[in-house]
């Protein structure tokens, strides 16, 4: 039954896409190299470990970078700088974990271009943007594509609304890297999460490794693309586990977080940011950080250096 309106969004979808091609519909440049990270399925694939990696690669290596974002959920409906303040049922939960982590400038609006116009006029000093998601944001001109696939690949194969795809996997071709994030399904540069600390919600200075949740049974909250995953990790670190998994972008109350006891409650960074204003001693989270083929850092560097002059290659 869906299958017709498969296809029907994919002929917009192609449509759409030869419309900016050829210049019938405009793509604003932004003055500064646009790297945009996406994916082609619905769904988290690791896109925002990999913006985060991709800030902190760049800064090292003499670039000044920003990060804008549409911010899932965002209630905003004009450019709005992302900063540790900020509430995530405002600006969305992923633009509030770039600002925690990155330390560069952050910013949301409905349009990806224009919140690149307003990060630039507030922060003139960025040299490089970032744009975590936004592959299939064709009105905001890019420099670089890189597309993130994960180890669940493209599920049956199909386009919106009848499989998860956003655009057909053909589409891999025409970015300019793929990066493959716990998979060799699919060629591209490796990625990986690691993680093995936990950090107390109420209290950051209170870090721990595995050892100290042992032996008691833990509840694992995910409120990401790919639960399964952040508690496969967990597992493999020697974690009991209740899974408790919830869809993306979840909306966390302080109800949902109520199991009955009081055993330890461990989440993803992205999903503590909502949980904060109703943060209890046993709630504990798992920061992970992306690992890359090195071989992804040279190339970026190296084409960057190619699009606009860039610092020189460490």
């Amino acid at each position: 039954m869906l299958l017709p309106a498969s296809w029907l969004f994919g002929a917009v979808t192609l449509l759409r896409r030869l419309a900016y091609r050829l210049h019938l519909l405009a793509s604003e440049r932004t003055g500064v190299p646009l790297i945009v990270v996406g994916n082609l399925s619905v769904g988290g694939s690791g896109k925002t470990p990999l913006v985060l990696w991709i800030a902190e690669y760049l800064k090292k290596n003499g670039y000044r970078p920003g990060i804008v974002s549409r911010g899932h959920g965002a209630r905003v409906e004009a450019p709005r700088e992302v900063t540790i303040a900020s509430e995530p049922d405002e600006v969305g939960d992923e633009p509030m974990l770039l600002a925690r982590r990155s330390g560069c400038p952050v910013w949301v609006a409905p349009q990806r271009a224009a919140a690149a116009r307003a990060l630039r006029s507030a922060h003139p000093d960025c040299n490089v943007l970032v744009s975590d998601d936004g592959l299939q944001h064709y009105a905001l001109a890019r420099d670089l594509e890189i597309a993130v696939v994960d180890a669940r690949g493209f599920g049956n194969g199909l386009l919106l609304p009848a499989g998860p795809l956003r655009e057909p996997r053909s589409r891999l071709r025409s970015v300019d890297a793929v990066v493959a994030h716990d998979t060799s399904a699919v060629p591209g540069y490796a990625m990986r999460l690691a993680g093995e600390r936990f950090v107390q919600m109420l209290d950051a200075r209170n870090v721990v490794g595995p050892e100290a949740l042992r032996g008691k049974a833990v509840h694992a909250v995910a409120g990401i693309g790919d639960p399964e995953r952040f508690f496969r990790q967990i597992e493999r670190l020697g974690l009991t586990l209740v899974r408790h998994p919830f869809a993306d972008h979840h909306a966390f109350q302080a109800g949902d977080l109520q199991f009955g006891d009081a055993a330890p409650v461990v989440m993803t960074e992205k999903d503590a940011v909502k949980c904060r204003r109703f943060a209890r001693p046993e709630f504990w989270i798992f920061p992970v950080s992306a690992e890359l083929d090195p071989a992804f850092g040279r190339w970026l560097l190296e084409r960057l250096a190619l699009i606009h002059g860039g610092p020189a290659i460490a």
